[in-house]
């Protein structure tokens, strides 16, 4: 039996505010606590990860709003059949108003190398 998926494409939203200066890292977006919309379970662009992907690669990166927070998801990534592979924002000019969530001020300390502008 051959599984059938369906892809709608649109355009990427941009969480940057100056989209000339950052450095992504690769990651693995973990599908943990991740809630199913239209049978689909997306992590949204702009979401503060954590889990200790930095110091180990093979470490999922979690949705963490707090302390722990090492990067920012640079695109919005499909999770709805398991961990995913993603882009983690780790340096660079964010705009807030793009964000899904804002983020508390420990992350934002804890995200030495991330500017968060209005």
């Amino acid at each position: 039996m051959s599984k059938f998926v369906e892809t709608t494409f649109t355009n990427k939203k941009e969480i940057l505010k100056f989209p000339d200066h950052y450095v992504n890292v690769a990651v693995t977006v973990s599908d943990a606590g991740v809630t199913s919309v239209n049978g689909k379970k997306v992590v949204p662009a702009g979401t503060i990860l954590g889990g200790g992907f930095l110091a180990d690669e093979s470490v999922l990166a979690v949705k963490t709003n707090a302390a722990g927070a090492e990067g920012v998801l640079f695109n919005d990534t499909d999770v709805t059949y398991g961990p995913a592979p993603g882009t983690a924002l780790i340096h660079g000019f964010i705009d807030l108003d793009k964000l899904p969530e804002a983020p508390v001020a420990e992350a934002v300390t804890a995200l030495k190398q991330i500017t968060f502008l209005k």
